[in-house]
């Protein structure tokens, strides 16, 4: 273990990480996830999901006293699950995103483009339909002019028969960090965010509000949307096996894959020590 004792905060991330291939979450995940709770220790479900998949973000982590959603871009305060609190609503720009699009697509050639623009239950995305995308049952095509015309919690993007990584590495070399944040969360498309946000910023939302530092929360991901926390959360940063390359190397540790519980084993064994 990176630190002795416990930590004061647990954050994990879902998808890949305490989710299964079969997009299940464990019994004995959410048993050791309630133990970490009865600890004392508050739990962050940090995901780049958006609002309008909220409330199946609080199935799959029943035990969340806060959700950081959308990448960092909407934190919600759930320790009162009667009157839940969003201390962030991070938007990006249509016009800014807009600009955004026209200098990638100067640079590597047409996008597929989708935006999260709705945070009710299960609302669609919007934008060109793409057969890449996982979740044909969440998404309404629309032109881009109409995607564009108002603020948007952020955007996916993909250039066909680009790689995903190599896309990624082209927008972080043409997109000002000023304009906007731009990541890739497994799903073979890159995301923009409005600037400033990332699952660290959001974390940081929860921690400034509990009076918990970053040198003592322990951080669980699996893809290059989780290396932001990964180098802000101090107490320790675990990857499950099957995480990319780049967060396997910014981790302190290495656990067992999502499909072997990975996180779940080893919070079972810290709190076993």
């Amino acid at each position: 273990m990176p630190r002795p004792g416990l930590p004061k905060l647990v954050a994990t991330d879902l998808d890949g990480t305490i989710v299964r291939s079969d997009d299940t979450v464990s019994a004995f995940t959410h048993e050791v996830l309630n133990r970490v709770r009865a600890a004392g220790i508050p739990i962050v479900g940090a995901t780049g999901r958006g609002p309008r998949l909220a409330e199946l973000t609080r199935n799959d982590i029943r035990d969340a006293d806060f959700l950081v959603m959308a990448n960092g871009g909407r934190v919600v305060d759930q320790t009162d699950p009667l009157d839940p609190i969003v201390l962030r609503d991070a938007r990006l720009s249509g016009q800014v995103l807009a600009s955004v699009l026209v200098d990638l697509e100067a640079a590597v050639g047409p996008l597929n483009v989708m935006v999260e623009a709705l945070d009710g239950h299960d609302e669609p995305l919007w934008g060109d339909a793409d057969p890449a995308w996982r979740y044909p049952d969440r998404f309404e095509p629309r032109s881009r002019a109409d995607c564009l015309a108002g603020d948007v919690l952020k955007a996916f993007a993909r250039a066909p028969g680009h790689d995903v990584d190599e896309l990624l590495a082209a927008a972080h070399r043409i997109v000002a960090s000023s304009a906007a944040n731009v990541t890739q969360a497994g799903l073979g498309f890159i995301e923009i965010l409005p600037p400033g946000v990332d699952k660290a910023t959001g974390l940081a939302v929860v921690t400034e509000a509990i009076g918990v530092d970053p040198g003592d929360v322990l951080v669980f991901g699996d893809m290059p949307n989780d290396l932001p926390m990964f180098s802000w959360a101090g107490w320790g940063k675990v990857a499950v096996a099957n995480a990319h390359p780049l967060v396997r190397a910014a981790a302190d540790e290495i656990t067992l894959s999502n499909d072997e519980d990975g996180v779940a084993v080893y919070l079972d064994r810290l709190l076993s020590r």
